[in-house]
């Protein structure tokens, strides 16, 4: 590994974050990811009443909207012959099975098998879901214990919400994540004239922001065009949850816009995406319309950045060997998302460390 170049005062921190990427057992791996929320579907594919397989991080489930109105989320198969769920019916908040009609409540047990007069003691796996910005999510471990991932600035806010476009990346979505903080792409790929230093911060939700610190460029037209939309820095901040879902804000001073992209692994080791617009939500009909506006800028902003890309996820072969000065950020996020509950690919059982 090359040689770093570092303050005295910042060595030790940096040289623990270099062992940390030594031995880094989820970073990258094709077959871990982190216990959290992730998007299943948009809310508008699941009507009441319907239910629809899917594949999540190699686990297949059935996925139903009760007759209220409420998603849930079951493991796909039923437990007699292994029939799948999907297949069958949604009877209020249960789901009973085409095959021999065993239907199971919302909890996953058994409630009514018609052939035996009695129900089977049988139960079926249940996953916490809950639906936010138009898409149904759901948490791949026993308990929710953390909120659906959002943007720091707009926490207590309601949002309107834009679902733009659905992606895959030839990459590990940790790789298509680290992309927004590696300051020095910012000179190289989108020809951006300045330094930027980042600044982290951990939150207690498992997520990690970081915000820029701008320098230079003071000789370029194009700083010198937008300087005086901002006091301090130029506004762009990042906050990760699960190495996975990513919200990006920027903007003037003034006026703020945010991007969510919410990636999962698939089973070659790929990323699927999912790109989400959000605006703080406005009252009346004037608010509705100018949101619209909002979310179409926030369209073109966040395609600005994701073109220039694209060439590299569809053929980068990832191998951090030689880090430098400036990829500190980076190496800041594996070493935070070395510190979660990691889970193994389509089994979802803890990985021990």
């Amino acid at each position: 590994m090359a040689a770093i170049e570092l303050n005295s005062e910042k060595t030790t921190d940096f040289n623990h974050s270099i062992a940390s990427l030594r031995d880094a057992q989820i970073f990258n791996h094709s077959q871990r990811f982190i216990q959290g929320w992730y998007w299943a579907i948009p809310s508008r594919e699941l009507k009441p009443g319907q239910v629809k397989p899917i594949t999540l991080l190699g686990r297949k489930i059935a996925i139903y909207r009760g007759e209220a109105g409420k998603v849930f989320a079951v493991d796909a198969y039923c437990p007699h012959m292994g029939a799948h769920l999907a297949e069958g019916k949604v009877e209020g908040n249960g789901l009973r099975c085409f095959f021999h009609n065993w239907k199971f409540d919302a909890d996953g047990i058994c409630v009514d098998s018609p052939c035996l007069g009695k129900p089977v003691s049988v139960t079926i796996k249940t996953w916490p879901t809950a639906e936010k910005y138009g898409m149904i999510w759901v948490w791949t471990g026993e308990e929710a214990q953390q909120p659906i991932p959002f943007v720091p600035e707009l926490k207590e806010d309601s949002c309107d919400v834009m679902l733009a476009a659905r992606f895959e990346k030839n990459c590990h979505p940790n790789v298509v994540m680290i992309n927004a903080i590696d300051a020095h792409h910012f000179n190289t790929v989108h020809n951006l004239p300045v330094d930027i230093v980042f600044q982290k911060k951990e939150l207690p939700e498992n997520a990690i922001t970081f915000s820029n610190i701008t320098r230079g460029g003071d000789d370029s037209w194009f700083v010198k065009l937008i300087r005086p939309l901002y006091q301090n820095e130029v506004t762009y901040k990042m906050c990760y949850w699960y190495g996975s879902i990513g919200t990006v804000t920027l903007g003037p001073d003034f006026f703020h816009f945010h991007i969510m992209f919410a990636l999962r692994l698939t089973e070659t080791g790929k990323t699927e995406g999912q790109t989400l617009l959000l605006t703080q939500k406005r009252p009346g009909l004037w608010g509705w319309i100018f949101n619209r506006f909002v979310l179409w800028i926030t369209w073109i902003v966040g395609n600005y950045f994701a073109k220039g890309d694209t060439q590299i996820f569809q053929t980068i072969k990832f191998d951090f060997k030689t880090p430098t000065k400036a990829d500190k950020s980076i190496i800041e996020f594996i070493d935070h998302l070395e510190g979660q509950t990691a889970l193994t690919w389509e089994t979802w059982q803890a990985v021990e460390r």
